[in-house]
């Protein structure tokens, strides 16, 4: 089996310049599980925080599955991140130096579980934005006299 994106935080690509990619799974409830599959989840504002030497997935907003009951959590509670000691040490490390974040990219499942991308981060200025747009619109330029040519 192989991998089924969900959803992808494209704004993260724009805001940050990836360093480092993690998978990390996730600790959801079963009416979760079930949103996530009918692709109810916004990635969108969402960050990473380390708590105690855990890592928790917070502002990601999943919607309550329709037909749950009392079972529903709250849309946008924290949501622990499973990862290894040593990926969580070096996380820690890492946010602590000026200028690290840690970001999820994207969730997707992975042989009917369910895994986050996060990426360690640094954030872009304004002027690397616009360097970023420009190199957009010279290649979708490029691509379409290509195209035209063709």
């Amino acid at each position: 089996m192989g991998q089924k994106l969900i959803q992808q935080n494209k704004k993260a690509y724009f805001d940050y310049f990836i360093e480092e990619t993690f998978e990390a799974g996730i600790c959801l409830v079963g009416s979760e599980v079930k949103s996530i599959k009918l692709g109810k989840v916004n990635l969108k504002d969402s960050y990473c925080d380390i708590e105690k030497g855990e890592v928790f997935l917070k502002n990601c907003f999943v919607t309550s599955y329709e037909k749950g009951s009392y079972f529903n959590k709250d849309e946008k509670r924290p949501r622990k991140l499973l990862l290894h000691r040593y990926q969580i040490n070096k996380l820690i490390g890492k946010v602590k130096e000026k200028g690290y974040t840690l970001i999820p990219t994207k969730i997707y499942f992975l042989d009917n579980h369910v895994k986050v991308e996060i990426a360690l981060a640094k954030g872009k200025h304004n002027y690397d934005k616009r360097a970023s747009i420009k190199e957009k619109e010279v290649k979708r330029i490029v691509e379409r006299q290509i195209k035209e040519r063709y």
